[in-house]
């Protein structure tokens, strides 16, 4: 593929493109219920995996610590989540989803996943598992990469 701006565009390019029509879609779709995608987003790691702190929750939802910081006293403040001390250490709060919360999740999960419908709607359904594999194979090599890179300073 060349590169002289008469091309097709880097696949880098589809993948963000891509990424900003489901976030906005998602946004459009959750805000009448009060939420934003970045926190449907916590509240379903949440939901695979009750008990994380902050940062964990930060690194699995895709923000920085900060953002998850004044997303959690949101979510708390309207009763989605609950924080509580870790046994094992006392300076950690654990984050855990309410009956509220997963409740807001059964209510917004068939929005989402329409939306994911519409998108694979597109793609041959035979293609379906190599597109997911494809972008789990993508995400895995980059990341590999920004551990290493972290790793090193």
């Amino acid at each position: 593929m060349s590169r002289d701006g008469l091309t097709e565009p880097l696949t880098l390019y589809l993948v963000k493109r891509l990424e900003q029509v489901i976030r906005a879609r998602m946004d459009e779709a959750l805000r009448p219920h009060g939420l934003t995608t970045l926190q449907f987003t916590a509240l379903t790691a949440l939901r695979r995996r009750d008990g994380l702190s902050s940062a964990q929750l930060a690194r699995r939802s895709f923000v920085t610590p900060q953002t998850m910081n004044e997303m959690v006293r949101w979510l708390e403040k309207h009763g989605h989540i609950e924080r509580r001390r870790d046994p094992d250490n006392r300076r950690v709060l654990l984050i855990t989803l309410t009956e509220s919360g997963r409740s807001l999740l059964r209510r917004c999960d068939p929005l989402v996943e329409a939306i994911e419908a519409e998108m694979l709607g597109a793609v041959p359904a035979v293609q379906h598992p190599l597109f997911r594999q494809s972008l789990q194979l993508g995400y895995t090599a980059l990341s590999a990469v920004d551990r290493a890179e972290s790793a090193g300073t």
